[in-house]
C-alpha cells in the first residue's frame, strides 16, 4: 500500500543538481545527504513495489505488498528512521537546493505517517485495496522480456490471495461510498486476469511446468478477488441497512490533509474564500459575454431578468453542438496534434517529439473516478507510454449519452484536451520527469500537476487559440467556474454538511453543469477529500508567481522561458518553485 499516493523519490541528483544550479562543489553534508537519500530510496522501494514500478524502477518486479498490520508498522518504522537521519543534518552545510528537496522530503515522510497513523484509509476505504493496476502495468510494459516480466508476475501471484485476506482483515466500518466503489472497480480486476493474459502465457517460451503453475496461480487470483467481491457485497448489503461511516471526514481532518496535500500558499478556509469571490467575479464577466451571444443563438426571444438564467439559455444552446458518441474518442485522437502545433507556432512551451502521447479506452479497473485523464510514465522510465485514457460514451440510456456530449461539446472539448494533454498533464509530466531533483519533481504538490493544467486552458486562449470567439470564452470560463467551484464543493462537503441537494445547486444552477456531469461531481466529492481543491490552488498561484515575474523582469520577461522555468522544478510547490526562481 503506498505511503502516501504516486509522488515519489530518487537518488543520483545531486551531482547534476547542485553543480549547475549553486556553481559549487558539493559540500560533506551534501554528499552525506545524497548517500542517505539512496538508503532511503531502496528502503522504501522494498516496503512498496507498486509504487516503485509505477516510478519506472523495476528492481521489485517480482514483489507484492500484503496491506497488514505488519506492512503498516514497517512503514512507519522506516518513516522514523528516515525522519532521524535528516534530523542529523546540519542545514548551513547543504547547498540551497538540498535544503529544499531535504523539506519537502521530511514533510513527505511525516505526512506519509499521518495517513498510516491518523487517517487509516486502510480502515474505512475497501476501494484502496485492488492489485489490477500492479499486474496490469506489468503487462503493458515492457521493461524485460515478456517471459521474465511473465515469471515476475507469477512470483506475485502467488501472494494475491494473501493480499486480499489482509485487506478484509483491515476493515472496520467502512463508508457505503467506498465499498460500492471497490465492487466496481474490482469487478473490473477480474479483466486483468482473464483470457488475453493466459494467451500471452501460452504463446512463450515458458516450460509446460511454469505455464500450469501460472494458470493455477492466476484461477487462485481470480478466486481471491471474487471472493473479496462477495465479502463487499455482502458489507454492502449491511451498511445500506445502517451504521457506515460518513464519507465526510470533518474540519480537523480535512485541514490537516489540505496542509499535507496541498503545500499551499493558503490555507483551506482562505482558499475557499478567494473561490467564493472568483465565482462572482466569473459570473459578472460570463453575463457580459452572454448577452453579446444572446441575438446570435437565441434570436429575438426575450433575455431573461435573472443572469444565471441568462448565462445557462445560452449556454445550454452551445451545448447542442457537439460530436456523435461514436466519435468521441476519434475526436479527441484528432485534436492532439492540433494543439501540439498551435503551442509550437506560438511559442509557448517545449515539447518532445519522441514521447508520443496514446490515446485509449480507459481500462474498467480504472473506471468509476474520473472520465478522462493522463496515465505517465514514472522517472525511472520516462521513455514508457503515456496513455491519454477517455472512458468511452456506453451502457448508458441515449439521454445520459446526450447529457454528457452536451457538457463535453464542441469548445468545451476542446478546453479538455488543452486540460489533460497539450499543454496541460502530458506535457507538464514530460518536463517533471527530466528534472534533476526527484526529490522535487515527485514528492510535490497535486496543486502544481492540476493548477498547470487548468492555467494552460486560460494561456492558451490568452494565447489566441480559437480565434477569440465570445463561444470559447463563454464556456471557458463555465470550464473555469469547475476549477472554482471545486474548491468550494470540496471544503463544503468534506468539512462541512453540504448535503446533495445543495451540491447539486451549486453545480447546475451556478455552475451551469448538465444533470450527468453534476451528478458525477458530486460522486466524486463523497469519493475524495482535498484533491478538488487543488485545481484552484494552483492555478491561483502560478498566476499570482507569473504576475511577480513579469514585474521583476520587465522587458526582459518571456512567457516561454517562465513556464519551461516553471516546470523545470517538477511538481514542487509553487511556493517553492518562486523560492528558487528567486534565488
Amino acid at each position: 500500500m503506498p505511503l502516501l499516493a504516486p509522488l515519489l523519490l530518487a537518488a543520483g541528483f545531486l551531482a547534476a543538481e547542485v553543480a549547475p544550479a549553486e556553481a559549487r562543489d558539493p559540500s560533506p553534508e551534501d554528499v552525506r545527504f545524497a548517500r542517505v537519500v539512496e538508503e532511503t530510496l531502496e528502503a522504501h522501494w522494498k516496503l512498496d513495489p507498486e509504487w516503485a514500478f509505477a516510478a519506472g524502477y523495476y528492481r521489485h518486479a517480482d514483489t507484492l505488498a500484503v496491506p497488514d498490520g505488519a506492512s503498516r508498522a514497517a512503514q512507519v518504522a522506516f518513516i522514523d528512521r528516515t525522519l532521524a537521519a535528516l534530523a542529523g543534518f546540519d542545514a548551513s552545510g547543504l547547498g540551497k537546493s538540498n535544503r529544499v528537496d531535504m523539506a519537502l522530503l521530511r514533510s513527505w515522510l511525516e505526512a506519509s505517517r499521518w495517513y498510516v497513523e491518523t487517517f487509516r484509509a486502510w480502515e474505512w476505504q475497501p476501494s484502496a485495496h485492488n492489485v489490477a493496476d500492479g499486474f496490469a502495468r506489468q503487462i503493458d510494459t515492457p521493461y524485460a522480456p515478456l517471459e521474465k516480466r511473465l515469471r515476475d508476475m507469477l512470483v506475485r501471484l502467488a501472494r494475491v490471495p494473501a493480499y486480499y485476506a489482509a485487506a478484509r482483515a483491515s476493515l472496520g466500518t467502512p463508508t457505503l461510498e467506498h465499498t460500492r466503489l471497490a465492487i466496481l472497480q474490482n469487478r473490473g480486476a477480474l479483466e486483468v486476469f482473464g483470457e488475453p493474459l493466459l494467451a500471452k502465457v501460452d504463446g512463450s517460451a515458458l516450460d509446460a511446468a511454469e505455464k500450469a503453475l501460472f494458470r493455477e496461480r492466476v484461477a487462485s487470483a481470480r478466486k481471491a478477488i471474487e471472493e473479496y467481491l462477495t465479502f463487499l457485497g455482502d458489507l454492502e448489503g449491511r451498511l445500506a441497512r445502517g451504521g457506515a461511516r460518513s464519507f465526510r471526514i470533518g474540519k480537523e481532518l480535512h485541514a490537516a490533509k489540505f496542509t499535507y496535500d496541498i503545500q499551499s500558499s493558503y490555507t483551506a478556509d482562505e482558499l475557499h474564500r478567494m473561490a467564493l469571490a472568483e465565482k462572482a467575479s466569473l459570473h459578472d464577466r460570463m453575463e457580459l459575454l452572454a448577452r453579446v451571444l444572446w441575438p446570435r443563438y437565441m434570436g429575438k426571444r426575450p433575455i431573461p431578468e435573472d443572469r444565471l438564467e441568462l448565462i445557462g439559455a445560452v449556454i445550454d444552446e452551445l451545448g447542442k453542438h457537439h460530436v456523435a458518441p461514436d466519435q468521441f474518442l476519434p475526436e479527441i485522437r484528432r485534436q492532439i496534434p492540433a494543439l501540439e502545433a498551435f503551442v509550437r507556432i506560438h511559442d509557448l512551451l517545449d515539447q518532445d517529439p519522441t514521447r508520443p502521447l496514446e490515446v485509449r479506452e480507459t481500462p474498467v479497473y480504472l473506471r468509476g473516478v474520473a472520465g478522462a485523464g493522463i496515465n505517465s510514465p514514472g522517472p525511472y522510465d520516462p521513455g514508457a507510454r503515456t496513455y491519454y485514457d477517455v472512458t468511452p460514451i456506453e451502457g448508458g440510456s441515449p439521454q445520459s449519452a446526450e447529457s454528457f456530449l452536451r457538457e463535453y461539446n464542441d469548445w468545451t472539448l476542446q478546453i479538455l484536451n488543452i486540460h489533460e494533454a497539450v499543454p496541460g498533464h502530458y506535457l507538464q509530466q514530460i518536463h517533471a520527469n527530466r528534472s534533476p531533483s526527484r526529490v522535487r519533481t515527485l514528492f510535490g504538490s497535486g496543486a502544481m500537476v492540476e493548477g498547470w493544467a487548468v492555467y494552460g486552458e486560460r494561456m492558451m486562449l490568452d494565447a489566441g487559440y480559437g480565434d477569440n470567439a465570445p463561444e470559447m470564452w463563454l464556456l471557458w470560463m463555465k470550464w473555469n467556474l469547475r476549477a472554482v467551484v471545486n474548491a468550494i464543493l470540496d471544503r463544503e462537503v468534506q468539512a462541512g454538511d453540504m448535503d446533495e441537494a445543495r451540491a447539486l445547486d451549486l453545480l447546475r444552477r451556478q455552475a451551469f453543469q448538465t444533470e450527468a456531469e453534476a451528478a458525477e461531481k458530486w460522486r466524486r466529492a463523497t469519493l475524495t477529500q482535498v484533491q478538488l481543491m487543488s485545481y484552484f490552488d494552483g492555478y491561483a498561484e502560478i498566476l499570482a508567481l507569473r504576475a511577480e515575474e513579469k514585474a521583476r523582469l520587465g522587458k526582459d520577461f518571456r512567457l516561454k522561458d517562465f513556464h519551461n522555468r516553471l516546470l523545470s522544478y517538477g511538481n514542487a510547490p509553487v511556493r517553492v518553485v518562486r523560492q528558487l526562481m528567486r534565488e
